[in-house]
Order: structure tokens, then sequence, then C-alpha cells
């Protein structure tokens, strides 16, 4: 048997007025993501536990089955690992975003999803400017970076940009949650400060600017963790190998550590413009090699964060039409029995433009198991009357694997 779970990131939602009180899953045209929960059996899966902060890191690695209290050490240390960035054992990592600021308030956590190629120009200026024997910065994809700080306290109260927009930024700079991390907070925010002097006259930003465009006028340090201690999946469930396709640091670096071979795809942005048929291929191509793919769109949650109904609906249809129905088409002609898993990581409303920890919903497809329910559509409400019901920690992945 071979698997693979297609993450739609973010796609979950609530009921929205001007959408007649329904979600932009109930909303969207799906017909090949109905054809696959009507093939299969749906439920819903608890994906942040109590505690938590619903990021993707947190999502992404319970949706995989790992212990969040066990394996969890930040979004910067994990992200590291996709960039090729060993943490030593006296360094801190922390994911390091380019946002833009005005009028002393958080516009938006991505800089105006600034490029790659000039966000590389000004993490490596303010690498110049900033860095020293304890401090580093490293370059990214778009508005995602990494911040190493040698001999960093983690016990720190850090916010996610983009659970912050239209906060002011000094409501939100680094709080300690020990006394012995108060100089790890002042570092932090000295940093944050000097970057925003740095940043608002560069060049870059006065081009974008003149654009019309955000300026990434300030850096944001949030997450921090060391390496952490993780199994490969491959030591907890049968498969012996394993791919994971993403335009997200995050996503390939928790599948570094998964054990997972993280495969690029040209034209992978991340957002709506993304390249779903290269992704698509990619996965299909490593499924032919691989017991498990981990096929990661973030589009849905982009459009989540931006608060933007149609272009989530536009996501969700292209999910639907340029990845499921190609796999589904592809997959039939295959001696090869392949289990399908389908699902959110974690909702993005509209309304709010940030996660929530509500339960999400997936669709387990299984070509040799002729025991499915009744429900004949995805969404958050169609799931919870599947035969799964609300699973938790690591069940959807026994599940997943199990034969039966």
């Amino acid at each position: 048997m071979k698997y693979i779970i297609i993450l739609g990131d973010g796609m979950a939602d609530e009921p929205i007025a001007a959408l007649g009180n329904k979600t932009p899953l109930q909303v969207a045209s799906t017909p090949n993501i109905d054809k696959l929960a009507q093939m299969g059996a749906s439920g819903m899966l608890q994906t942040v536990p109590e505690g938590f902060h619903p990021g993707s890191e947190i999502a992404n690695l319970s949706v995989l089955g790992y212990n969040i209290a066990e394996v969890f050490e930040g979004r910067g240390s994990l992200e590291a690992a996709s960039m090729g960035i060993d943490i030593l054992t006296n360094e801190m990592a922390m994911r390091c975003n380019l946002i833009c600021i005005e009028n002393e308030k958080i516009k938006n956590h991505s800089a105006g999803h600034i490029s790659t190629q000039e966000a590389k120009v000004l993490i490596d200026y303010l690498n110049q400017e900033l860095s020293c024997d304890d401090i580093s910065l490293f370059s990214g994809v778009s508005y995602r970076h990494l911040l190493k700080l040698k001999n960093g306290n983690k016990d720190l109260d850090t916010t996610p940009p983009h659970d912050a927009v239209g906060t002011l930024f000094r409501d939100v700079l680094i709080k300690s949650k020990t006394k012995d991390a108060e100089h790890t907070t002042e570092i932090l925010n000295k940093l944050i400060i000097r970057s925003q002097e740095l940043l608002k006259n560069h060049p870059v930003n006065l081009e974008r600017i003149k654009r019309g465009k955000d300026s990434a006028n300030s850096i944001w340090p949030w997450s921090p963790g060391y390496k952490p201690q993780m199994k490969k999946l491959s030591d907890i469930y049968p498969i012996k190998s394993g791919a994971v396709i993403s335009a997200v640091d995050l996503i390939n670096g928790i599948g570094v550590y998964a054990g997972l071979e993280p495969i690029a795809v040209e034209g992978a942005t991340g957002l709506y413009d993304t390249n779903y048929e290269g992704k698509t291929q990619a996965a299909l191509k490593a499924l032919k090699d691989k017991d498990f793919v981990y096929l990661h769109i973030e589009a849905s949650d982009e459009a989540g964060h931006e608060g933007d109904i149609d272009l989530k609906i536009k996501t969700i249809e292209y999910l639907d039409q340029r990845v499921v129905k190609p796999i589904l088409e592809e997959l039939k002609n295959w001696d090869q029995e392949v289990c399908i898993a389908l699902l959110p990581d974690h909702p993005t409303p509209c309304s709010i433009k940030t996660h929530t920890s509500k339960p999400v919903p997936f669709i387990i497809y299984k070509p040799h198991n002729k025991k499915r329910d009744e429900v004949c559509v995805y969404d958050e409400f169609a799931a919870e009357r599947g035969k799964y019901g609300l699973l938790k920690g690591d069940e959807f992945m026994k599940m997943l694997m199990n034969d039966e």
C-alpha cells in the first residue's frame, strides 16, 4: 500500500453572512473532492492540542501523528532544517518575518507578499549590519526567514505577526516568561527597532513604495526553540520511504525531521498562483518510487489571512480541479493501491484573518475498503457525520495506515 496526504492549508472556515451563512468549502465547486468523500469515509481531526497556539507548525506535526509536547521546539528550528541550516546545541532558532508597519501598527505579516529576490537583498543587508558572533540572519522564501541566536533563552512570549494585524507593534514586542530570559528579550527587541531604522530608506523599499507596494520595513522574530528530537515516520509506521512537496520552509523542515525527502517544484509560490500542476505531477512521480507523499498546498491559508473570501473559494476550486482531479484520474490506472487522505491543517477564517483551534474535516479513501459512510460532500459540517467521528493525537495516522 502507498499513501498520499493532500493538505489544503487553512481551507476550513466559519459560516460567512455574505455567503448565505455557508463556508467557502460549502460554496466552492468541488466535484472531485466530493467524489473522494463518496468513495471514502470522513471525520473530524483535532490538530491543535489544548494549551498550544494554532500555528501551522503545531497542526502539521499533529496531522503526522507526533506528540506535540514531546517534539515541538519552535517554528524556526523546523524551518532551518528545510534551509539546510544546522542548529547547534548552544543555539536558539526563530522564524523571522519581514513585515510592513504603518502608523506604528502592523499592517500585514508578509510585507505585501514580498518577492524572494527582494527579500534576499534586504536580509543580506541586515545580516551585514546586525550580525555578530552570536546573531545570524538567513534568507528564506518571500517574507519567511530565519534568525539564530547563540545562548538564547526560549522562555519568551512572542506574537505571530499574522495574529497582530492592526495592532500597535510596541504592544506585541517580545516579552520574557522568566527572569533568565530577560537578556534574550532585550537583544531581540533591540534588533526589531534597529531593523526598522535600517530598512526605512533602503532602495528596495523605496522602489516598492514608488510602485504602490507595501514596504518591508521591519523584521519580526517569533516561535523560538532549540533543535527538536523527532523519530522518522518510517520508524513509527509501515512506510519505507517518503517525500514532502511544499513551497513553505516550515513544512519541508518538518518533512526533513520526519525522514521525508523534500522535492522542490519550479513555480511553487505558496500563493494562489502556485504551480498546482507541477506539484501534482511531482507528487505522482514520487509515489511511483516511494511509499508516502505529503503534498502541501498553502494558497487557501494565505487567502484566509488576507480575509479574501472570493480568493479563498478560488483556491479551493483550484485544489479540486488542478490537484485532486488529476491525481484521481492517474491513480485509477495504477496496479498499485494508493490510500488518499485530504484535509486542512487548521481553519483560517476570513472573518478574523488568522488560525483557530477548531477540529478540521478529513477524508480517508482506501481502494480495498468497502466500509464507507453516508457522507457525499466535503465540508466542515458534512464531515461531522462521518464514520471516523472526532480523532485526536496520532489516531488519524493510525487510521490512515490501518489496512482495515
